[in-house]
């Protein structure tokens, strides 16, 4: 009876400890897709801040070197111009943001999908072996009952 609590635990400790390693993968898994997403949302994001940046202090420039109001009427088309090309790349870059977050849950979500898979087929395999196991017991100690 001793024998089989121990073989009991090791298997127990077995089931255990690969699961805990699997759910490590997956996280760790998890963890660079969102971190390399982040990253790259984030980069997208600096690069259109710091165009629209430069386009607002060169058009600003332009407008501190007007010097009488023909040249401020010259001017309020570019500045328009200026304004709605900020608009455009803080759009286009959202869009692209969204993007690549919908790209990033997707392959996290495969993950997720790949393990339950897994676990369900480990599941199913404790299962038909434990199954199988007390088959056996069963069996057996009819076997010695009918001697």
């Amino acid at each position: 009876m001793n024998q089989f609590n121990t073989e009991q635990f090791s298997q127990f400790n077995d089931q255990f400890a690969s699961a805990t390693r699997q759910f490590a993968d997956t996280a760790g898994q998890v963890s660079r897709l969102a971190l390399g997403n982040a990253e790259q949302v984030f980069g997208l994001q600096l690069a259109a801040i710091e165009q629209n940046v430069n386009a607002t202090f060169a058009f600003w420039g332009e407008l501190a070197e007007a010097r009488d109001l023909d040249g401020l009427k010259t001017l309020w088309p570019k500045g328009v111009q200026v304004a709605r090309q900020n608009v455009e790349r803080a759009i286009s870059t959202g869009q692209d943001v969204i993007g690549r977050t919908v790209k990033t849950n997707e392959a996290i979500g495969e993950i997720a999908k790949g393990q339950f898979e897994r676990a369900t087929a480990q599941a199913k395999q404790a299962a038909g072996n434990a199954t199988e196991q007390a088959e056996a017991q069963f069996t057996k100690a009819a076997s010695k009952a009918a001697k």
